[in-house]
Formats: structure tokens, sequence, C-alpha cells
């Protein structure tokens, strides 16, 4: 959420209210045959097995079928791809003393930045030394403007995420005036303001590389949950002090129901055709992992060998399918140089949006601009659905960059890559030909940003904060103006859109 990031067009406030994993699926998110995925789960530390049950209780979050206009206040579950994590044992510190957490319990440093329907401040849990990203959402804009579901939206999904390159929900409450939620700070900024910092404003083939697969994962992550992004930008793409990514907002996503499925393929490395579902007896519904950590689907001591499976014969590889191809929404949501043509086009939109974005997304990273930009808005539109693609001499892209792109910006959603195959048929890509997918997570980011200062905050008393002004009232007509948060007699005013 970047104050200079470019502008969203959610022009079609999402009508509709966003089940839990469990509740049925409405009408505007039309979901495939089966249940919402569970998350795929990542390798857990072994700190996570020596918490006590009484933590892990304390941090237990809840999801309810009735949906309201109340955001319920809890601390989220445990994540295991988070084991070892500081800023969880900080909450736990806090949550078990003075239980539940509020605004109160916060030290608020800086605005970080800005969206559609609430901005982002970097936080401190007062008394630990632990720096976390608020989201503060003013209710009273939200009703008045029809964003409370897409609040709800946020946080559900949050809530179901646990994965090396989304974000950590670590709890979220409600004021009699905000939505809040605590989540995961990366200081590394954004991949917008970081292609800006480099030479002619535009990544090396080898660092896109490694963005786009990191962000490629994380798109695959989520189709698996039932969650098509809608919102893919290098603004949303934020960078960790490590260097990897994460990605941000997910007030734009639409939630339907998928069912992973492992098939076989008629090719090792290719991009072959599909050579049909695995039987009964070899197919895990639900929750699996990619093909590359096969070996792990079952139990220790019933493992058997990859050739007792079947799966390898004359070379195949199992893969997975996890694209929920039949979602359909008929939103306007998006930003300008970003939507695929068929929601400018109102035909009706499911996940291939996604691989859409990811193709400009790609673009972007490699060019320093987006192709099909035009003088405004409406020549952008115009440009996205009737000009054809085009490359510029300069920079100079390799053939297999050029080839992907073109696959994934398709203006016919059936006809473009990954359509119906999703992450997989990217992979296979030659583009991402030598890309240990397995350790990605483990693999060294071309960029690592300067540490942050943190002790620039730790001399300063909390009613520093007190009584700021951050700003004033919203200039897009998003209402709010300033908003008092009463909290250990302090007095916070917000800016918020």
């Amino acid at each position: 959420m970047d104050p200079t990031s470019r502008t969203g067009a959610s022009l079609n406030n999402n009508p509709c209210p966003l089940p839990c994993p469990k509740a049925s699926v409405n009408s505007e998110t039309i979901a495939t045959t089966g249940t919402v995925a569970a998350a795929i789960p990542t390798t857990a530390k072994t700190n996570d097995a020596k918490r006590s049950n009484s933590i892990t209780n304390n941090c237990r979050g809840s999801c309810s079928s009735t949906r309201s206009d109340s955001i319920d206040s809890s601390t989220a579950p445990l994540k295991p791809h988070t084991g070892g994590d500081g800023r969880w044992e900080a909450i736990q510190l806090v949550t078990a003393r003075e239980s539940p957490l509020g605004l109160n319990h916060f030290r608020l440093l800086k605005r970080l930045g800005y969206g559609d329907i609430g901005s982002v401040y970097l936080v401190e849990l007062k008394g630990t030394n632990a720096f976390f990203a608020m989201k503060v959402m003013d209710k009273a804009s939200l009703a008045s403007r029809n964003k409370i579901l897409r609040a709800q939206t946020e946080r559900e999904i949050l809530g179901l995420l646990d994965h090396p390159f989304l974000p950590t929900l670590y709890s979220h409450f409600e004021t009699d005036k905000f939505y809040c939620l605590v989540m995961e700070f990366c200081s590394g900024g954004n991949l917008h303001s970081l292609r800006q910092k480099q030479p002619n404003k535009y990544f090396s083939e080898q660092a896109a590389r490694f963005y786009a697969s990191e962000v490629l994962l994380a798109l695959e992550y989520l189709h698996m949950l039932g969650v098509v992004y809608r919102d893919l930008k290098p603004e949303n793409v934020l960078v960790r002090e490590e260097g990897h990514i994460m990605l941000s907002d997910f007030d734009l996503s639409l939630r339907c129901s998928v069912s992973p499925t492992l098939v076989k393929s008629s090719s090792v490395g290719g991009i072959g055709n599909i050579g049909g579902i695995l039987s009964d007896e070899f197919a895990i519904p639900g929750c699996i992992q990619p093909s590359s950590f096969f070996p792990r689907i079952l139990p220790k001591k019933s493992r058997k060998s990859k050739s007792d499976f079947g799966l390898f014969a004359g070379g195949s590889l199992p893969e997975l399918m996890a694209e929920p191809t039949n979602a359909r929404s008929m939103s306007f949501v998006g930003t300008h140089e970003y939507l695929a043509p068929e929601i400018i086009r109102g035909e009706g939109h499911g996940s291939a949006v996604d691989w859409w974005t990811f193709g400009i997304f790609l673009y972007e990273l490699l060019h320093g601009t987006t192709p099909f930009k035009g003088a405004g808005n409406r020549a952008t539109l115009f440009n996205v659905v009737d000009q054809p693609l085009r490359f510029p001499d300069v920079p100079s892209v390799s053939l297999v960059a050029r080839d992907l792109i073109r696959g994934l910006l398709v203006k016919d959603p059936q006809k473009r890559i990954a359509y119906k195959r999703g992450a997989t048929e990217i992979k296979q890509h030659p583009f991402f030909e030598g890309v240990n997918w397995a350790l990605v997570r483990s693999s060294m980011p071309p960029i690592v940003p300067p540490p942050m200062d943190f002790s620039q905050y730790a001399s300063k008393e909390t009613n520093h904060m007190d009584k700021k002004t951050i700003g004033s009232s919203n200039t897009s007509g998003g209402g709010g103006g300033n908003k008092n948060i009463s909290g250990d007699s302090a007095s916070l005013d917000f800016e918020y859109f």
C-alpha cells in the first residue's frame, strides 16, 4: 500500500458475503465441485512442537458462517511456517497477561501507506520490542461506501494463509470506530519502489525470474485455497528484510471452492498434455503437496517407493491440478494497467485473471512499464482490449521470456496459458528452467534491502504520538476525516484513504 501507487479500479463493490471454509458458497463465488482446500503444510520448525496447548488455545481464531457488520476480535492460530517467530511469542506473552489484545497495547510509530479501505501503520507491541504492520479501517467510512464485506473478506483470507510468501495475521480486533488487522511488517518496501531504484528502472532477467517464481508459488497456493487474488501489481508485492517477497492486500480477492487433484503428465519436463487423473487408490484429494514433495504425502512408516505407485512409467511425473476454473465473478475490480480483457468487457471472469496480471507483472519487471499503458485510464482500457502485445527493442529480453509473456497475455482467457492446469504449466515453461521449486525459499535473493534501524523508535516516548495528526480527510471521497482512538488516555488522529 504505497501513497504513490497506481489507483485501483474497484468500481463494483463485491455485494456478497464471503463464506468460511465450511460455509456454503454464494452466487458471487460460484464454485467448482469439492470443498475449499486446506493450506499446503509448509515445513514447520521444531519450536512449534514444543509449544504448550494453553498457548495454542489462546491464539485460536474463530470463523463463523453467519456474517454481520462486525470483524470478530481474536488472536490468530499459530502458523507452521513461522515457527520460532519472536512476534508470535510477543503476542502470546501479552495475550496471556492482558487478553484480549486491543489498540491500547500498541504504539503507533508511522504510517506506511494507504489503500481503498484503510491505512497501514508501523506499530510496536508495548513492552516487547516486537514490530508489526497494523491495517486500520474506519467503520463509518466502510459502511457508507458499502465496503464492510471487503474488509471481512480480507480478514477471512488472511486467517487461512500459511505460506512463506504470503502474510501472517497475528491478531485482529475492533474498537467502537475501527477494524484492526495485526500483520507481518516488511521492512524492504515494495517491488514498485525497488524497481524505481534500479538502473533504467527495470530488473535484470535473473532478478525478475526470482521474484516471478516466488509470486507464482504464492498464486498457486492461493488458487489451491480457492482464492483468486485479482490485484497483483508490484505495489502489492512487499519485500522482507532478507529480500524474499510477500503478497499483500486481499480485499479485492474472490473466494470460491476448488478440489486439488494429482494427475499424470505425458512428459517429464515439458508442457505435454495431461495423461489422466490418478486412480482412486493413489489420488489424494483436498490438502496435498506439489509433486516435488510427493514422497512426504504418506506417513513415514507406510511410505512406498515411487515405482510402487506406477506414476513414473514411461518417464511420466504426477502433476498437481488445483485451478478453480469454474469460479465466476462480474465485478469490475483491479488496477487499470493490470485489468484483464474479460473484466473490461464485462463478460465475467475467473482464476485466469491472475495469470493475465502475472504476465503484466513480469512484463513490467523486465521493461519498467506495462505493455498497454495509454495516455489515460480510458486509453489504457482500450489498448488492453484492442491493441496487440508489443515488445520494445530496449531493453533486450530473451525469447523464452517473451514467449511466456505472450502465452499469459492472450486476450481469450480460455486460450491463456495456465487456464486449466494453473501454475504447474507455467513452472514447466523454459523461462523457469533451472528453478528448484522445492528450494525457492532457500534461494539467495538478488537484492537484500538495508536493515531497518528500529532503535530510532526505541527512545521515543509513547506520548510522542499522542494527539498527533497524521493527516486530514480523504480526498477521494472515502470519508473519515480525523478519527480519535482512545487508549491509555491517548488520543490518536488518523488519515485513512
